[in-house]
């Protein structure tokens, strides 16, 4: 199980944080990410660790903007979330999968119940 907090509603050029917290497995050594989902459309990566690859991605839109960040002592894993902008407006889900495929790659085993990100002009 993946339970996420963190979310809420900031202005424009705010920050959050959103956490994703495991039970019942580790998360050492898997693949991790955040993706991001629109009103109306497909969920889609915005960071991640791991992969086939063993990479940390970051989408284009966030790079410099967004870090992720796996802390493996407390089996949560971060999206440290600065200059929040409108578009950045949505439901954010974590994901865990042991292996297999680019982490970037929606192929997840578990998904947090999601949380969603407002920010405001």
């Amino acid at each position: 199980q993946l339970v996420e907090s963190g979310g809420g509603m900031v202005q424009s050029g705010g920050s959050l944080r959103l956490s994703c917290t495991a039970s019942g497995f580790t998360l050492d050594d898997s693949t991790i990410g955040w993706f991001y989902q629109a009103p109306g459309k497909e969920r889609v990566a915005v960071s991640c660790i791991g992969g086939v690859d063993d990479i940390t991605w970051y989408e284009d839109s966030v790079k410099g903007r967004f870090t992720i960040v796996r802390a493996t002592a407390e089996n949560t894993f971060y999206l440290q979330m600065n200059n929040l902008k409108p578009e950045d407006t949505g439901v954010y889900y974590c994901g865990f999968r042991g292996s297999g495929y680019a982490c970037y790659d929606p192929r997840y085993d578990y998904w947090g119940q999601g949380t969603q990100v407002t920010v405001s002009s």
